[in-house]
């Protein structure tokens, strides 16, 4: 993680580098906090160490935050943006204790990011796996249950292409390559690649929540997210469920209603890491 951030603050994209208890040379091994000072937008992030030095970085995408709070609950007790804070957070305090990844969050407090400064924090920290959370929202009342979304150029359904419209908007359209033959095939080729690994952290997540978390009826989607796609990296966006019914608003307000799902994702990232470790 010190490599990295030496190496950023050469290119003129970190301004400081503070690494606790150490002053550690490119190489060399330390355990411990990494905290990174970037620019304004996304500032002061935090990389929490695993036990064993090196490991991939997961990020943790708490969705909204700011002056954008999200859906509002059916309670009219409940925002969006808290609850995915909450969840990050608990999350990121179960992938720490258990010490197998490095962790960072793109928000530790209620801050406004766009998506645009999200999936930057993923490419400067070079993020192994970047996952988004957030709560859904419908007009129908009974609608319940997890979703999982991964990149995909083309919808899984209508809802899908909706949706990643909707979020979408919130930082602008999808970036596009320059018009070079060899870059725009370079490019198309790592976005497959992308694709298919993180509907592969899909699958492994689903299964992993299978019986203790309830989900949809179809519960991987896709679409052509831009914060996944601008992650570069295996990436999935989590809604954890409907924050419109009264059931799924109740689990998701309690650390204990949460705690399935979030244990869930916490086994899903561990495993697709060892899987794409040993490949």
């Amino acid at each position: 993680m010190v490599a990295i951030g030496l190496l950023a603050f050469a290119a003129g994209r970190v301004r400081t580098g503070v690494v606790r208890d150490a002053i550690a040379l490119i190489g060399e091994a330390r355990t411990g906090q990494v905290t990174f000072d970037l620019d304004d937008a996304v500032a002061n992030v935090r990389v929490r160490e695993a036990r064993v030095p090196g490991r991939p970085i997961v990020l943790i995408d708490a969705g909204h935050g700011g002056r954008d709070p999200g859906a509002p609950g059916v309670s009219g007790t409940s925002r969006e943006k808290d609850l995915t804070l909450a969840m990050a957070r608990e999350l990121a305090d179960l992938l720490e204790q258990r010490g197998r990844v490095r962790v960072a969050l793109t928000r530790e407090d209620d801050k406004y990011l766009t998506l645009e400064q999200r999936a930057e924090i993923a490419r400067r920290l070079q993020a192994g796996l970047f996952l988004s959370l957030h709560m859904d929202s419908a007009p129908n009342p009974l609608a319940k249950g997890a979703t999982i979304y991964s990149l995909s150029d083309v919808a899984s359904s209508a809802e899908a292409a909706r949706f990643a419209q909707a979020e979408n908007a919130a930082g602008g359209a999808l970036s596009s390559e320059p018009d070079d033959s060899v870059r725009a095939l370079l490019a198309d080729v790592a976005l497959r690649e992308q694709m298919e690994a993180s509907a592969g952290l899909a699958e492994r997540l689903l299964r992993r929540a299978a019986g203790r978390v309830g989900l949809r009826p179809r519960p991987h989607q896709f679409a052509a997210f831009h914060v996944l796609r601008r992650a570069e990296t295996p990436a999935v966006l989590v809604e954890a469920g409907y924050i419109s019914n009264a059931d799924d608003e109740a689990m998701l307000m309690t650390k204990e209603g949460r705690a399935p799902l979030v244990l869930a994702l916490a086994q899903a990232v561990e495993a697709d890491v060892a899987t794409r470790g040993a490949q």
